[in-house]
């Protein structure tokens, strides 16, 4: 469910207004609350909103019924005052009351809502602090909120005005081809308000140019998806450098587009394999299926950090690889090595709330669990992030997972010990790899003995102590 179906709903007819949005899935950008709920509980689902994208609170729907607002108008100033005595530093927030037919078929009306994503970490009077994560309101402990004020630091910039920007440098056929999307009967700029993609002065933010912007690049040069195609499985350097002829490619351009132009020039350049398939002949397929490298690509784009200047986004494809490399690091509040398990947090809350709007992207979570379930789906190994000093890059391998007997016996773990290997530039020792998993040395010791035994990897050094001893994949 995306934000432009909540406009819809509240758009929609005074008798339609209530079912249409009891019918909508609570999510990453919409909840609902009782009108009976105190005003300093309300601050919950502020805070939490405000610390991740934004979002929208619609108030008088509660267990599957509208209950309105009327019977209990003396609450109304005291919710709409809710984010100055009870957010600190108070959430930035627009309430509005929008027409209904509560459930005794009278006329009434909801409170809305509409959060913007904060510059700072928000928290209640007494020091808590929420982050939305999907449908949830969920509380912080210390060290997830001091993350959290590390990562606000950096999300600040999608938010920052882009300087000497006007409306004539913006695309408008992109413009109302999103208010079409959205189904806006508004003007642009209002539109643009309610994504805060306008700062409270009128100027147009850093990510409502990336987005619109005839040419982004004058501002941001580091701007642009670089596609590259390389005849041998390595890389090479200098003379060696195996860049295919007429395979390089720069793509320019605002988000959208960009998104769209690189993904039919990776489309194209992706190896093809024939192998049986379900209608029993053989047909070519790509090596990485398209929703793995597409997801990759989208998540790369919208997460990127676009403050980094001098770096851009890098494709680069392989006899039997892609790999997808984005600056910036993982949100703190993500761990690399257990990629699964990341939660939901964006770097540019407002570009990643307007490709949900164009359907371009999923949540950060929710996108790389496709991809992992798409890499599976047909049988390949596990998607590997490997995160340096300044960028995160994603290994998408044309590697056969472990035969199913094979990883029966093995413990649990192993495929990935085997997809760090892979992954890895360089040979690893046994304290890279236990440092890359999160296990102990006695626990990833175990899992590569029994790798070993199944003679998909060795060891390689001059003595059982020796410090600089590697493990070397067999296939």
């Amino acid at each position: 469910m995306t934000a432009n179906e909540v406009d819809a709903a509240l758009s929609a007819p005074r008798a339609e207004v209530g079912k249409r949005l009891l019918g909508l899935i609570e999510d990453q950008w919409f909840d609902r609350k009782s009108i009976k709920l105190a005003a300093k509980d309300v601050a919950v689902p502020l805070t939490a909103f405000a610390n991740a994208e934004g979002g929208t609170l619609v108030i008088g729907l509660h267990n599957g019924k509208v209950e309105g607002t009327r019977t209990n108008r003396k609450k109304l100033n005291d919710l709409r005052q809710a984010p100055i005595d009870f957010t600190v530093p108070p959430v930035r927030a627009l309430f509005e009351e929008v027409p209904c037919v509560n459930d005794a078929g009278e006329d009434d009306e909801l409170l809305v809502a509409r959060i913007d994503p904060g510059e700072r970490v928000h928290e209640l009077p007494n020091g808590d602090c929420y982050l939305r994560i999907g449908d949830e309101s969920r509380r912080l402990n210390y060290q997830q909120r001091t993350e959290l004020e590390f990562d606000k630091g950096q999300a600040q910039y999608d938010g920052f005005a882009a300087k000497g920007v006007t409306a004539s440098d913006l695309d408008s056929r992109l413009l109302e081809n999103y208010r079409e999307r959205v189904g806006s009967t508004g003007t642009v700029t209002g539109l643009l308000q309610a994504r805060s993609l306008l700062t409270r002065a009128g100027e147009m933010t850093n990510a409502g140019y990336l987005l619109f912007g005839k040419n982004p690049q004058d501002l941001f040069p580091q701007a642009f998806i670089r596609v590259v195609k390389f005849l041998d499985v390595e890389r090479g350097t200098g003379a060696r450098l195996g860049i295919e002829e007429g395979s390089d490619y720069r793509i320019e351009g605002p988000i959208p587009w960009a998104i769209q132009e690189a993904s039919r020039i990776i489309e194209r350049e992706v190896p093809s394999r024939r192998r049986l398939v379900e209608s029993g002949r053989f047909e070519g397929r790509p090596i990485v299926p398209r929703d793995a490298w597409l997801e990759g690509l989208v998540n790369a784009v919208i997460h990127r950090s676009y403050s980094l200047a001098g770096d851009h986004i890098r494709v680069e494809i392989y006899p039997n690889r892609v790999e997808i490399e984005s600056p910036g690091r993982f949100p703190g509040l993500a761990n690399p090595a257990k990629p699964l398990e990341i939660s939901r947090f964006a770097r540019n809350p407002r570009v990643a709330r307007v490709c949900a709007d164009l359907r371009i992207g999923q949540e950060l979570g929710e996108g790389i669990k496709r991809i992992f379930e798409e890499m599976r789906r047909v049988g390949l190994t596990d998607p590997v992030y490997k995160q340096s000093g300044g960028s995160v890059r994603l290994f998408l391998q044309a590697v056969p997972s472990l035969d199913v007997r094979v990883a029966a016996r093995l413990p649990k773990g192993s495929q990935q010990v085997l997809d760090i290997l892979r992954a890895s530039d360089r040979a690893l020792g046994t304290g890279d790899i236990a440092e890359a998993l999160g296990y102990s040395r006695p626990a990833t010791t175990a899992r590569l003995r029994a790798l070993e035994a199944e003679d998909l990897i060795r060891w390689n050094g001059k003595s059982p102590k020796d410090p600089r001893a590697v493990w070397i994949l067999n296939e």
